[in-house]
């Protein structure tokens, strides 16, 4: 890549020195594609975005085929992971959604897994036929078991900033179910901005009010929507509160099936350019990016939303 195609790096004081980019894309990405993408290129983009340095890739999720058939052949891809790339494969986090999911991950030796909770009454009922009180009693033998076999769990909240049924969510009732999640074992929280609408005010409100529960924001971390176009401002909001793990999808695909108005998560590209400007360590090769997503394009037909693919992908190597 050419220096025209990079940004000027001028570091802001007080931002954290470093950043964990948690990958999502070969799942929250995927889930919502109408055409199944074959198994085969799923594995080919888990091997590229990990080629491209990303530290965390989250790979699958164990849900039943009927509630997304784009995500039927998880146990086919692990299967697939594990033989090409070795026990590398086993440190992909996979989605569970409950005691059964849970088995197949452990049936096939897998170290991480997430449960995806909601922080309202009306989304838990739609995602999960629970309400916000009893979708707790749904993961609590799930987070136990896994905490028992010596897997680490990350605990996904929905809706932490708005719902399209219920409006603004309150920061204590979204801290209250974060805090559940975590007193049942999960290690870290990644607060969702499901259909895009937070704002840096908001951002750093919730932030404090978990550190006000006694939560750190190294337990948390934050994943955005680009909706409104604020995904990257709210980056710059959760830094300035400490948090430093973002959550990121290759590309800016993705959506949640559940909730019409969610568009394309934070592209990685876009946090990737981001971060590098203000001269925050991530360790991610931004061209391999570019190229992995822009790959994926092809086989889904339509060019990649992220700004910085379409920028980039013009532009000399």
């Amino acid at each position: 890549m050419s220096d025209l195609a990079l940004p000027m790096v001028v570091p802001e004081p007080g931002l954290p020195p470093k950043v964990t980019i948690y990958e999502v894309g070969p799942r929250d990405g995927l889930q919502n594609e109408q055409a199944l993408v074959p198994t085969e290129v799923k594995a080919a983009f888990v091997r590229r975005l990990l080629a491209a340095g990303l530290p965390i890739v989250e790979a699958t999720s164990f849900v039943h085929p009927k509630w997304v058939p784009q995500l039927a052949d998880a146990a086919e891809l692990m299967t697939g992971l594990t033989a090409e790339i070795g026990d590398t494969a086993r440190d992909l986090p996979v989605l569970v959604p409950n005691d059964r999911g849970l088995d197949r991950a452990l049936e096939l030796g897998l170290r991480h897994v997430a449960v995806f909770a909601s922080a309202t009454e009306t989304f838990a009922a739609k995602n999960l036929n629970r309400t916000l009180e009893t979708q707790f009693a749904m993961f609590e033998p799930t987070v136990a078991r896994a905490v028992a076999s010596g897997v680490d769990v990350r605990g996904y909240v929905s809706m932490c900033f708005g719902d399209p049924w219920e409006g603004p969510v309150p920061v204590d009732q979204v801290v209250a179910v974060g805090r559940r999640l975590l007193d049942l074992g999960c290690h870290q929280l990644s607060l969702g901005d499901t259909i895009g609408v937070a704002t840096a005010g908001q951002v750093r409100a919730l932030v404090a009010g978990f550190a006000a529960a006694g939560v750190a924001a190294d337990r948390l971390a934050l994943h955005f929507h680009d909706t409104y176009g604020q995904a990257l401002t709210n980056v710059h909001a959760g830094l300035q509160a400490g948090v430093t793990t973002y959550d990121a999808s290759a590309g800016g695909l993705g959506g949640c099936p559940y909730a019409k108005s969610a568009t394309g998560n934070l592209a990685t590209e876009d946090l990737v350019w981001f971060l590098t400007g203000l001269g925050i360590e991530h360790g991610v090769d931004l061209r391999a990016v570019v190229d992995a997503s822009t790959w994926m394009a092809g086989h889904l037909g339509r060019p990649s939303p992220s700004a910085v693919v379409r920028a980039l992908a013009q532009s000399p190597a």
